[in-house]
């Protein structure tokens, strides 16, 4: 190695691509290293950290690639040519890339830059993503984009140039461009009647832009405007006006709430805020109206006049704890299907009693209701007697309401009902009948400090048992008291509650013992939740007054379990003829419980969490636990402090068996053969153990086994042919383990079945002679992650980096050693004798080298010049009729077609401007791509309009390339000449035509013209004067 530190570094280039073609000859790279093809044409380059866009080889496929996601790197240039390959593209998403210095987790300034054509060049894109990038100005876009995102960014003005052309644009988003994280002092500009050339516009949200009133010229085409968390406090009719077609309509958060605010809030000013009665009369069309965080106190009916397709209503976090007990406003939303009153809370106070206004039972569409923080402590029947007669009413949300007494009887009179949740309340058993109150009344001595809470309804069960438990989703009736004060379980709280399928009990204080009578009304009920709490499993007839149960979560029940001396029945279990699934996760089980569980129903089981090491260690007193689940087809024991798992452990588990989990044990051997005694396992999970080895023999043969997970252990050796007899396999999870290479003498013909294969987070030795690279490559469809994902971890110089970065100099032989030896020495000697000849020789050398560059013919000194696309630019006064008559009929005629193969190209702005381009465009590339700029002139006193600006860029090409292109033709030359004519006259005679009136001269004017056309100025000052531009 040493001898090639010294090498020249194109040689090493070369040497490494030699090399890496001859160690990947066997396999194809992934055509779009570094980044990874996914299904349906998507390339995935997301946080690759990638600077620039990858230009991938020419040998991808990037004619089939329809979306590219360069989401959160570190782009901050995007070029031209950066998409141009890419003639299918789609969706393009530069989402994170250059975000705004306030939104960078580091602060950090950047600021990004778009070359004007880098998204012309893709003329199929249709989805454009820009969000959190620091821009300024929207770029050249192509006419069609369909979806456009400029989120978090910092664009301020939108005027009708800034989104010209865009006719098939539907969705716009531009949120959060000025507001308390991304600030910017000011508001976003939107001119009058800038979004109105765009016909298509359907979908446009403005939300976070400190906007104060609504932009006006809208186009009329919008269904969708979100302007929410502005500070738009006021609103009539013209606000909205001609928007007719307009469904969702979202103003909520313009005038805060803030003692409820999770954010930064500026009060809402007394008085506001302001809605005309008529603001919202015009919009027939309108199916969603948000008005949440709005400060609202009353609600006027008028508002929803004309309103009778609403559906959705969104209320929330306002102050109508008084209005909805007496409020009419809702007899007119005949077809409101979602309401939302969330959070209208009295600030410190709590209602003893709540009763809806009776206009809710005009809702007859009604199918979803959330009043959840209003904050009231006693829920009866009165309190939802408006709601009794809603035929479509779904679901109810009452969590967060400080509730102590329920009546839950009063569900049963809603036929329809789907959903309750009563979650995050204080009930702790069942309410007598509440009298009717007819009125709200306030406690105003009990104090309540509401704070924010994510209050979405999880699913039942535990994290760890999610995969195992049904969700209530599908069922008809489903009622959650989770995280109440509930003790104890009394069957007078489901009275009139026959038809509940599904009832959530988890995280409560439920600490009796369960002896089949607590849950007699309930004769439906499939699926139970009582996870998280203190049951004490005592008597053997626990549950079985539900005999349509069918999924049971008692997981996190340990406290009785931890009590010693104290024993535990699971008798119950046997007595349960339609449960399928039970959890007893989590519950420290180890000992003093029935010796076998029984059930010919029962087909999942998660018993993970518990000391399962501990009753096996007990002799046969458990080893048959599991043996009487005859139906059996999942079982988890994960984290059950397993060391080992021995043949007759596996011989006593169910035979039905097709699932078993044993991750995070203790397990560092584990007796492979022993799979035979499970005859229909599909799947094993041993993910998190201590396997060092795969050695001791192999996947039994004849084995059903299909997902095999190993991942998170330490295994660093597989024997050869470990996983070759087991031919249903299809998925293998490798990853997070130790091993050093990949062989394919592991799987045998088992190789080309496999549909994953995970070997990520694995020290992979990257070193010279490593085969698994080509095994890999042979089997990339199946290796998820493998081009960014894959990483070497040995040697040091390349540890965490993906194993096609691999630096190929380590792998260098003897022969090629010898090479790089050569060449050092020979490098050293140059860099020896170069210096001496220098210093005896140098100016004789200098001469010959200068002598020899004399003879060379100049032809290539031409190239750039050559290059130009025209000879001359001609610039005239087109309102002058006899200047434009003789520029089209004797100058054009005499450059163009009576000069034979001397020609001139000439541009002429009639006839070889590009149409739809600026004028200021069209004239910056006709002075550029021009040898020269001819001036046809009548007079030289005034000059303005394009003479003018032309003659100004010619000048600015004479300060910026020191080229002098002006050419003056005086057609008076009797008439009065400005001092820059008399001076370019005497400074550059031949750059100054005038028209001879003679007809005898006329023709060397046509001669001196064609050598002022063709040759540099350069060659025209009078060198007593002036030697001309220099070009250094």
């Amino acid at each position: 190695m040493g001898p090639c530190r010294g090498a020249l570094h194109p040689l090493s280039l070369l040497v490494q691509a030699a090399a890496l073609a001859l160690a990947l000859a066997q396999g194809t790279l992934p055509a779009f290293l570094p980044c990874e093809l996914q299904p349906h044409g998507l390339v995935n380059c997301n946080w690759l950290f990638l600077k620039s866009v990858p230009r991938f080889s020419a040998a991808a496929p990037r004619g089939n690639v329809t979306s590219l996601s360069l989401y959160s790197n570190r782009i901050h240039h995007l070029h031209d040519y950066d998409f141009v390959h890419f003639v299918h593209l789609r969706r393009l998403n530069l989402k994170w890339n250059c975000p705004p210095a306030s939104l960078s987790p580091m602060h950090f300034p950047c600021h990004m830059t778009i070359e004007p054509n880098t998204f012309l060049a893709v003329p199929t894109l249709e989805d454009l993503n820009l969000s959190y990038n620091s821009i300024t100005t929207v770029p050249a876009l192509p006419s069609s984009l369909v979806s456009l995102s400029l989120s978090r960014t910092n664009i301020l003005v939108l005027d009708p140039a800034t989104l010209a052309g865009l006719y098939a644009l539907r969705f716009l988003f531009l949120d959060g461009n000025c507001y308390y994280k991304n600030p910017c002092q000011q508001a976003l500009q939107v001119a009058p009647g800038a979004l109105l050339g765009l016909g298509n516009l359907t979908h446009l949200s403005l939300k976070y832009n400190n906007l104060t009133v609504v932009p006006r010229g809208l186009p009329p085409s919008l269904e969708y405007l979100l302007l929410s968390y502005n500070h738009i406090i006021t609103l009539a009719p013209e606000d909205l006006a001609n928007l007719t077609a307009l469904r969702v309509l979202d103003v909520g958060g313009n005038c805060r709430r803030c003692d409820h605010a999770r954010n930064p809030c500026r009060e809402c000013p007394k008085g506001f805020p302001q809605l005309h009665p008529n603001t919202f009369g015009h919009l027939s069309h309108l199916e969603g109206l948000v008005l949440r965080d709005s400060s609202l106190y009353s609600l006027d009916p008028r508002w929803f006049h004309g309103l009778g397709n609403l559906m959705v209503l969104d209320l929330s976090e306002n102050f109508l704890y008084d209005c909805i007990t007496k409020t009419k406003a809702f007899y007119g939303l005949a077809r409101l299907r979602r309401l939302n009153l969330s959070f209208n809370y009295h600030k410190k106070v709590s209602f003893a009693h709540l009763h809806l206004a009776s206009s809710f039972g005009s809702l007859l569409s009604l199918q979803e209701l959330d009043i959840h923080g209003i904050f009231f402590r006693s829920l009866s029947e009165t309190t939802l007697q408006s709601l009794a007669h809603l035929p479509m009413l779904q679901r109810l949300h009452l969590q967060l309401n400080f509730i102590s007494q329920a009546q839950l009887s009063i569900f049963g009179a809603f036929p329809g009902l789907r959903y309750v949740d009563l979650s995050d309340n204080r009930i702790s058993g069942a309410a007598e009948p509440a009298a009717a109150t007819g009125e709200v009344e306030a406690d105003c001595g009990e104090r309540v400090w509401p704070q924010s809470r994510d209050l979405a309804l999880g699913p039942l069960g535990t994290p760890g048992s999610e995969a195992f438990m049904p969700s209530c989703r599908t069922l008809n009736f489903t009622l959650d008291l989770s995280r109440n004060n509930l003790v104890t379980v009394q069957p007078e709280m489901f009275v009139r509650l026959a038809r509940l399928q599904c009832l959530g009990l988890s995280h409560n204080s439920i600490s009796q013992a369960v002896n089949g009578s607590q849950f007699v009304p309930l004769s439906n009920l499939r699926v139970l939740d009582l996870s998280h709490n203190k049951l004490d499993l005592y008597h053997g007839r626990s549950f079985t007054e539900l005999p349509r149960l069918e999924a049971l979560d008692l997981s996190y029940n340990s406290q009785p379990f931890s009590m010693r001396g104290v024993g535990h029945n699971l008798s119950f279990v046997a007595q349960l003829p339609a449960l399928r699934y039970l959890s007893l996760a989590h519950n420290g089980i180890h000992s003093r419980v029935s010796q076998q569980l029984r059930s010919a129903s029962l087909r999942a089981l998660d018993f993970s969490g518990n000391t399962l090491s501990q009753m096996w260690a007990e002799g046969d007193l458990y080893l048959r636990f599991f043996q009487g689940l005859r139906s059996l087809v999942q079982l988890d024991l994960s984290q059950n402090r397993l060391h080992t798992l021995l043949p007759r452990n596996l011989d006593n588990l169910p035979k039905s068996l097709r699932l078993l989990r044993l991750r995070d044990n203790y397990l560092a051997f584990f007796n492979w053969s022993s799979l035979a005694l499970l005859p229909k396992l599909e799947a094993l999970d041993l993910a998190g153990n201590q396997l060092k080895a795969l050695s001791n023999g192999s996947l039994p043969n004849g084995t059903q086994l299909q997902r095999l997970d190993l991942s998170g252990n330490s295994i660093g050796f597989v024997v050869p042919s470990f996983f070759a007899l087991a031919v249903r396999l299809r998925e293998l999870n490798l990853s997070a383990n130790a091993l050093k290479t990949v062989e394919p003498s592991w799987f045998g013909s088992l190789a080309g079945a496999l549909k994953v294969l995970d070997v990520t987070a694995n020290p992979l030795h990257c070193a010279c002679g490593a085969t698994f690279v080509d095994f890999l490559l042979e089997v990339q469809a199946a290796v998820p992650g493998l081009p960014s994902r894959v990483k070497c971890g040995s040697p040091g110089q390349l540890q965490g980096r993906s194993i096609f970065a691999q630096d190929l100099r380590l792998c260098l032989d003897e022969a090629l050693s010898w090479v790089c030896f050569s060449l050092s020495l020979l490098a050293v000697a140059l860099s020896l004798a170069v210096p001496m000849l220098h210093q005896l020789c140098g100016w004789d050398l200098w001469y010959c080298f200068h002598l020899c560059l004399a003879w060379l013919p100049r032809r290539g000194r031409r190239r750039g010049v050559d290059a130009l696309a025209y000879d001359a630019f001609v610039v005239f006064d087109k309102a002058q009729s006899s200047v434009a008559d003789w520029v089209y009929n004797e100058l054009r005629v005499q450059l163009e077609e009576r000069r034979g193969r001397r020609a001139l190209r000439l541009c002429l702005e009639e006839r070889d401007w590009v149409p739809g381009k600026t004028l200021f465009e069209n004239l910056w590339a006709s002075v550029y791509s021009s040898r020269k700029t001819l001036f046809v002139l009548a007079r030289t006193d005034r000059v303005s309009g394009l003479l003018r600006a032309s003659f100004l860029l010619a000048q600015q090409r004479l300060l910026e390339d020191r080229k002098d292109v002006v050419v003056l033709v005086i057609l008076c030359p009797d008439a009065h000449r400005s001092r820059y004519v008399r001076l370019r006259q005497r400074l550059c005679r031949q750059s100054v035509l005038l028209w001879p009136h003679q007809p005898s001269g006329q023709r060397s004017f046509w001669a001196q013209l064609g050598t002022a056309l063709t040759r540099d100025n350069r060659h025209f000052y009078n060198q007593n004067f002036c030697r001309g531009p220099t070009t250094a």
